[in-house]
């Protein structure tokens, strides 16, 4: 099977005048293309931190990270940039959507940044939006809509430009039971129809859903469960 993302002794130290802090230590890891991982730990494990260099938000202090089997520990803001759009989608506790946009303009925006052509990024908001069950939410604003309903225009945004890798922080943290149940429901399909996901979060029912648990402890991977075939 594929490798999606290599992750070789892998490290983060953030640095003030007076304090080092360690938040990721020596980190290896490997994510198959078309694989489930939920990564798990105590707060201030390291959780956020890895998910923040998987997605390029951040680099690493050293170490090696190969992404689609290219070499991006080191990349510059820009080419990070660059190189996530298209690649990666993202979706977070706190939902993230503009407030200014209705949900076809915030489900759009991915598309913007691409240059993809009007007629189609309507095709392809219109075709996600039936797919999360919020077409007839299209020209609603976020503040119009449930928890649950922001989650699900935050993911049809993730993953309207048909990227490879999902990052998900805590998609559930901020729901009620059945919405979160509706929100995994949701990621777990996607991920049988191929995209990869890497999860962090709390919720062992969440990341029961997973085909690997990845537990950090102190920046360290103290045990990987599971196996992807």
């Amino acid at each position: 099977m594929e490798t999606m993302i290599k992750l070789e002794k892998l490290s983060k130290v953030f640095r003030t005048e007076e304090v080092e802090t360690v938040a990721l230590n020596a980190v290896d890891m490997e994510v198959k293309k078309g694989e489930f991982v939920a990564i798990m730990g105590p707060s201030g494990c390291g959780k956020s931190t890895l998910l923040n260099i998987i997605g390029l938000l951040d680099n690493p202090t050293s170490g090696s990270y190969r992404l689609l089997d290219q070499e991006v520990g080191g990349l510059k803001e820009r080419e990070r940039t660059r190189f996530r759009k298209g690649n990666i989608g993202f979706v977070f506790q706190s939902f993230n959507l503009i407030d200014e946009l209705n949900v076809f303009e915030n489900v759009e925006l991915p598309l913007l940044y691409l240059d993809i052509k009007a007629s189609e990024r309507k095709e392809r908001v219109n075709a996600i939006l039936k797919r999360v069950g919020l077409s007839h939410r299209a020209k609603h604003f976020p503040q119009q809509l449930s928890g649950g309903q922001q989650q699900r225009v935050a993911i049809a945004r993730a993953v309207v430009s048909n990227p490879g890798l999902l990052l998900a922080d805590e998609p559930t943290g901020n729901l009620d039971s059945k919405n979160g149940i509706e929100v995994m429901k949701l990621l777990s399909e996607l991920n049988a129809e191929g995209t990869t996901i890497v999860m962090v979060t709390h919720s062992k029912h969440d990341a029961s859903l997973a085909h690997r648990i990845v537990n950090l402890f102190d920046g360290s991977v103290v045990v990987s469960v599971g196996a992807f075939v």
